[in-house]
């Protein structure tokens, strides 16, 4: 099965609205999987209709025992994320949204009254859509991001597609850690652009970031008609690169729309969804499908 990840080295790119087209575009049986997962928005415009979730444990935190604990106070000076407090009878806690899991305050403590237990983040959301099975993810208030929910959600996803051609993948914007998680094991990556200076900032680091990996490349330039200059530019990049540019979608109108209405803008009929549907026939190509 291959595993393609739609990219881009910033957000609001419209990274999202390329993913759900060719979700819409392309054939044979696909899964799909969101992981950017602090903003998974795909199921805004694939309507999934969920079946189950699965709870996602992140980094442990840690935990004062009441009963052991001498109230020395070791654990809150040493703890350099201010995540130990102490209440009006004098009891000390741990505020779990402040904690890091360092364990600093475990190892400080004379009375080994701190423990680190487990920390429910989030959880992993699995769904069907009239394209296929949809796996997504929701982090709880407070929770960070990590290359680890990234990895679980790809793993649910794999589970799901089942003997399917294709996962398709909405990525995480930038370079970090959800990234480098979601680059790891795919086949190709299609990066979403926009024309300007920091779009083709962001795009340089994010293909020096998976050219580490083994895969193919491809690039899109959205609303690459408000700034036909730098469009020649990323297009010159890209061209030196010998990366492929497979498509420019135009600015349109029509493209708030269809989000609005929670469909992919392959639904109607404007320059922009002749273009996607473009880009879907180039993808396929390069990709034999």
């Amino acid at each position: 099965m291959l595993q393609v990840a739609v990219l881009s080295g910033k957000g609001g790119t419209g990274k999202t609205v390329v993913t759900a087209a060719l979700a819409d575009v392309l054939p044979g049986a696909k899964a799909f999987a969101d992981c950017d997962v602090e903003a998974a928005n795909l199921a805004l415009l694939l309507s999934p209709k969920e079946r189950g979730r699965i709870p996602f444990f992140g980094m442990k935190k840690a935990e004062i025992r009441r009963e052991a604990c001498v109230a020395c106070g070791l654990c809150r000076e040493a703890c350099h994320f201010h995540a130990i407090g102490k209440d009006t009878v004098g009891h000390y806690h741990v505020d779990r949204v402040r904690c890091e899991g360092c364990a600093v305050c475990r190892e400080v403590c004379p009375e080994r009254a701190i423990n680190l237990v487990e920390h429910q983040d989030g959880e992993i959301i699995l769904a069907d859509t009239a394209q296929g099975p949809l796996v997504y993810a929701e982090l709880y208030p407070g929770s960070g991001n990590s290359g680890l929910l990234v990895h679980e959600v790809k793993k649910a996803a794999l589970k799901e597609s089942g003997n399917r051609d294709l996962l398709l993948i909405d990525g995480p914007p930038g370079i970090g850690c959800p990234v480098i998680s979601t680059l790891s094991g795919i086949n190709a990556a299609v990066l979403v652009t926009e024309p300007g200076i920091a779009a083709l900032h962001d795009l340089r680091r994010l293909v020096t970031v998976s050219s580490g990996f083994s895969l193919s490349h491809w690039v899109v330039i959205n609303r690459a008609d408000l700034h036909p200059g730098y469009t020649r530019k990323i297009e010159s990049y890209c061209a030196g690169l010998g990366i492929p540019v497979i498509g420019k979608i135009p600015f349109d109108p029509v493209v708030i729309s269809a989000v609005r209405d929670g469909l992919p803008v392959t639904r109607r009929e404007c320059a922009a969804s002749r273009e996607l549907q473009s880009i879907g026939m180039r993808l396929m190509e390069g990709l034999s499908l």
